[in-house]
């Protein structure tokens, strides 16, 4: 099974953009892309609380946005 690299907003996001159109889609974009945000500052958030709980040698949020922004790329 190939895991997506999507994130859940992503996907939906996505899925609308099919089913309804491009053009529809420009009318939700900014709630998408604050939805977007709103979902990575939780992963942050998450990603900050397991350093902090299980690796105390990278307890900074720079280490953890730039592991998200890696995971995001592959």
């Amino acid at each position: 099974m190939v895991m997506s690299k999507q994130t859940a907003v992503e996907q939906l996001q996505e899925y609308l953009t099919l089913s309804l159109g491009k053009d529809r889609m420009r009318l939700l974009f900014n709630e998408f892309e604050k939805a977007k945000a709103m979902e990575k500052e939780k992963m942050l958030d998450f990603g900050e609380f397991i350093i902090d709980e299980l690796e105390p040698m990278a307890q900074n949020r720079e280490w953890v946005e730039g592991r998200y922004n890696y995971f995001k790329s592959e």
